[in-house]
């Protein structure tokens, strides 16, 4: 930018106000500022040229003129660069650049650029799994587009801030969050939008992890229904993905695979290639709940799923692949190759993805108790069972404890078994009434 080109304009549009050069100036400059200012002998700070547009009722981009605007050409330019690092799978390098880009844009000038950096960092945050610095960056984000007069454009936000509390381990708020903006969104009856219809989504898997299957069926329904009433597939794709998990959990394996089936085929059309991978994985999920599983095609899937995150995804996107690889050695009756890879994916999980990690223990205990090592199964048994349970996901908790307490009762231990068991009872909220309170902790 030329000074003297901004020192005309400065002195064009002061005049046009009708202001001398003293009354430009207020309290906070000299008019022998504003006068080298006006001849391009001065170069303005940001925070000068906001003072001076403020005293001059206009815009700072009004005085910064056609190159600031090209500034801000070549910062958003920069901004698809740094998400292009992101969706190739390299989320820290993407997280540098967006920190980057940030530290150069003026807050206030700039305002849709600055959130645009910030959505940019908190989503690599979550990416590399830095959960809770990510968490406080989305929070500010629904701070600031709840100010928005577009509540829709501000959704995705709720959307990414509900899954990290799900990974997080705290299903009840990340539900709370999710409920909330759903009844903003059915108060202030917007027609049905993709943002809104993945939120629904959102929402029907939080309560598949909590239990709530008859909610999350009904909701499940709800979103299929409003997706219909879009033009975009993929709205309808995430309401499809999140309904077969709700039947999956149901115990409707034949319905979840046809949904899922239909999903596929909507994000097969697209390029989104990281979520069609974790739909992958889904997939093959599903089809290990059969009584005869289709053990080469889930394994092909996920091993397809794989290559694909392998270049696009994060460490915790591999590490859902590992678990889920892990189940399918063991259904194949490979328990060693079983724990390799689950002991893999806690690695790669780390310790802030508690509810995943939950779950990864669980195949863990059952491979080790395959493998006939009954110690090593009944401590990741437990060790699921309370993440479970602190995570609020009652059902898969009391599911957890019943295992162990039949791992317990089959290895002579009675006592520890029927304690195991009142666990898994009180996760579903039943308190025994009969017996003293401690009568029947387990022996040491």
């Amino acid at each position: 930018m030329k000074d003297k080109d901004l020192g005309v304009r400065v002195a064009r549009l002061r005049r046009a106000a009708g202001l001398s050069q003293a009354e430009l100036a207020g309290p906070k400059l000299s008019p022998s500022y504003i006068s080298l200012l006006e001849a391009g002998k001065r170069t303005p700070s940001p925070d000068v040229v906001q003072y001076l547009a403020g005293r001059l009722g206009c815009e700072a981009t009004d005085l910064l003129g056609a190159e600031a605007r090209t500034g801000d050409k070549e910062i958003e330019l920069e901004l698809k660069y740094a998400e292009m690092t992101a969706l190739n799978g390299e989320p820290e390098a993407a997280l540098a650049d967006y920190e980057r880009i940030q530290a150069a844009i003026d807050a206030d000038g700039q305002p849709g650029l600055w959130l645009a950096a910030e959505t940019g960092i908190a989503q690599s945050l979550e990416r590399v799994g830095r959960l809770e610095e990510a968490v406080a960056r989305y929070e500010g984000l629904r701070t600031a587009t709840s100010r928005s007069k577009d509540f829709v454009a501000g959704l995705p936000v709720t959307v990414a801030l509900c899954r990290c509390y799900r990974e997080l381990g705290d299903l009840s708020h990340a539900i709370s969050v999710a409920e909330e903006a759903v009844a903003e969104v059915e108060r202030l009856d917007l027609a049905p939008t993709r943002p809104g219809i993945e939120l629904l989504s959102t929402l029907v898997g939080l309560h598949c992890e909590r239990g709530d299957l008859h909610r999350a069926s009904y909701l499940a329904a709800r979103a299929i229904e409003k997706a219909g009433q879009v033009s975009d597939r993929k709205a309808l794709g995430a309401a499809l993905w999140n309904a077969s998990v709700a039947m999956h959990r149901n115990g409707r394996t034949a319905d979840a695979i046809e949904l899922i089936e239909q999903a596929l085929a909507i994000y097969s059309e697209g390029d989104d290639v990281r979520a069609l991978a974790r739909l992958r994985n889904a997939y093959a999920a599903v089809l290990l709940e059969f009584e005869e599983p289709d053990i080469p095609l889930a394994e092909g899937l996920l091993t397809q799923s794989a290559n694909a995150l392998s270049d696009v995804g994060s460490d915790i996107d591999l590490a859902y692949c590992e678990t889920a690889m892990a189940r399918v050695k063991l259904r194949a009756g490979d328990p060693e190759a079983s724990v390799g890879h689950a002991e893999k994916a806690l690695g790669l999980l780390g310790p802030l993805h508690r509810l995943q990690s939950a779950r990864t223990l669980l195949v863990l205990a059952a491979a080790r108790l395959s493998q006939g090592d009954h110690a090593a199964a009944r401590e990741a048994y437990e060790r699921s069972a309370l993440m479970l349970e602190a995570s609020a996901a009652g059902r898969q908790a009391a599911a957890a404890w019943a295992e162990l307490a039949e791992i317990m009762e089959a290895t002579g231990q009675p006592e520890r078994a029927i304690w195991a068991y009142r666990q898994g009872m009180r996760c579903l909220g039943q308190q025994g009434r009969i017996l003293p309170a401690g009568s029947l902790l387990p022996r040491a």
